[in-house]
């Protein structure tokens, strides 16, 4: 099959499921917005989600995605290898045009696969996970903002998870405009857009996150004083 054998097959399935994933990210932001401005907000959403039969599918689609864009992204790095042979020991000296990022993509994604297990333990193991498979936990698994409260509570987690977007968003600097590119809307004049799109989002986006840890973290977020 075309999308699983040809190099260009490869990375429109890398480029969709990280496209698709972005969107996932977006969406998960929003959530985190109404956890800094209520925890009632924030709980009905999880309530709503909780382990119903949509909220499941979605996990697994979304688990779906994440696999294959993790597994094709090793068997890209493998086959980029291959390729190059003895090539890559022999040059030191980075060409100005190619990205840091670019060039250390699968360590960043090896960086995000270990904060993504991470987020999956704090979270969904006692939240979605504990409600289907009737775990015992401190707190009922509908209440999200009693895990958030738990969990960048430690200072430990809240540094961890800030270190994770970082990592995201090297990843995603350079993913974004990589995608379009692959996809096929990115020419001469729409790269450069495209690059600056890329960077202006996944800037907003990861400072959002950041901040919104940031304001667990040290408590100042409005859903504090209101959850007291």
């Amino acid at each position: 099959m075309w999308l699983i054998n040809s190099p260009i097959g490869r990375k429109v399935v890398m480029s969709v499921t990280g496209i698709c994933l972005i969107l996932f990210l977006t969406f998960h932001c929003c959530m985190n917005v109404a956890a800094f401005f209520s925890a009632s907000a924030y709980n009905t959403v999880c309530e709503f989600l909780g382990s119903n039969w949509y909220a499941v599918l979605g996990t697994l689609g979304l688990a779906f995605l994440a696999v294959c864009h993790i597994v094709y992204a090793f068997i890209l790095t493998a086959q980029n290898r291959r390729a190059r042979g003895d090539e890559r020991y022999a040059v030191t000296d980075r060409r100005p045009e190619v990205s840091w990022a670019s060039q250390n993509m699968l360590v960043l994604g090896l960086i995000i696969l270990i904060g993504l297990f991470l987020h999956l333990y704090n979270f969904w193991g006692h939240m979605m996970f504990a409600e289907l498979a009737g775990v015992s936990v401190a707190h009922d698994p509908a209440d999200g903002f009693a895990w958030i409260q738990d969990t960048f509570a430690n200072p430990v987690f809240s540094i961890l998870y800030l270190v994770w977007l970082c990592a995201i968003w090297f990843h995603l600097s350079h993913g974004f405009w990589s995608a379009m590119q692959t996809l096929g809307f990115s020419g001469k004049i729409w790269l450069k857009r495209w690059q600056m799109i890329g960077i202006v989002y996944v800037t907003v986006l990861m400072g959002v996150f950041a901040f919104l840890i940031l304001s667990f973290w040290l408590g100042f977020a409005p859903s504090y004083s209101s959850a007291l």
